[in-house]
């Protein structure tokens, strides 16, 4: 394992990967030193989020270890294309997963043997998913993982998660006649209007807004909540068979617990860590960044046969 506070520099490139629709995801592109092929690792942010806002620090380690690493933004998102802008769809953002990893597998430098999927938050969705369904990958890592978006859906007051869909409806019904969408903003105060609005939700924010000039406006077409209720990997857990590590936060206002858990149960070869905190302690920053980020490390070394 590296001196953690090893500070070399690190090759990292921007590169625009191919999708199907004919839009590209943008994504940096990390590449480890010495010769390949290397183990590599594919990430994605959560919900509102784009790859400047806090991935850095998680991508730049596991490149030092070894790793090749590829952090993607979504179609429609940050330095992606896609219109419109801001506007999440669950199925395009596992496509948008499975494209990266196809990416990586055919890249000259990387072993497609020993890729890895990394998700936070939502897009631990996508990476639980994915680690029941895609054969291509050597493990899994869900940190602080929303797997049940109906269960998530019970996490917002009756009252406004009925303001929440009655906006989502009008601004999908509006989509049909080519309206622009309706935004709300992701993170707010407690009792203002937006997505969420959790004791912790602006230390979120602030956690997630990208330290680098990108397309990010801290918001979310309304649309997007319709179907996120709909997709529940929890429920394919005992599909998983490759290593997964899930991060689960001993407080967590953003993503159930339980359903997380009934993951680590139910997958065969799951390990469970219980992170300090909150939802959003998991970054740089927050108390149990260093934690996290240690046993991230130590998983992903251990699985694709590095020293530590």
């Amino acid at each position: 394992m590296t001196n953690p506070n090893d500070n070399t520099p690190l090759t990292r490139t921007t590169v625009r990967i191919p999708t199907p629709s004919g839009e590209e995801l943008e994504a940096w592109f990390y590449e480890p030193a010495g010769q390949g092929p290397h183990p590599a690792v594919v990430m994605g942010h959560g919900l509102g989020a784009v790859k400047a806002g806090g991935l850095s620090p998680f991508a730049e380690r596991f490149c030092r270890e070894g790793f090749a690493v590829m952090a993607i933004d979504y179609r429609q998102w940050g330095g992606s294309s896609g219109q419109p802008r801001d506007e999440l769809n669950v199925p395009r953002q596992r496509q948008d997963y499975s494209d990266a990893i196809g990416w990586a597998a055919a890249h000259p430098t990387i072993d497609a043997q020993r890729i890895f999927a990394w998700g936070t938050s939502f897009a631990g969705m996508h990476v639980t998913a994915l680690a029941a369904s895609d054969s291509r990958l050597a493990g899994a890592v869900a940190q602080c993982p929303l797997v049940d978006g109906l269960a998530g859906a019970t996490l917002v007051r009756p009252s406004r998660s009925i303001r929440l869909m009655a906006v989502a409806v009008a601004d999908r019904i509006g989509s049909l006649f080519g309206r622009a969408p309706i935004y709300l903003p992701v993170s707010v105060a407690p009792g203002q209007w937006g997505v969420a609005d959790t004791p912790d939700a602006l230390f979120g924010e602030k956690m997630v807004t990208p330290r680098e000039s990108v397309d990010w406006n801290n918001r979310l077409a309304a649309r997007s909540l319709l179907s996120i209720p709909m997709h529940r990997p929890v429920r394919r857990a005992a599909s998983i068979r490759i290593p997964i590590l899930l991060i689960v936060a001993e407080t967590d206002t953003q993503a159930p617990v339980a359903p997380a858990l009934r993951v680590a149960q139910r997958a065969a070869h799951a390990e469970l860590h219980r992170s300090k905190g909150g939802h959003y302690d998991v970054y740089e920053g927050g108390v149990a960044f260093d934690e996290v980020l240690r046993l991230e490390v130590e998983f992903l070394c251990r699985h694709a046969g590095l020293a530590t």
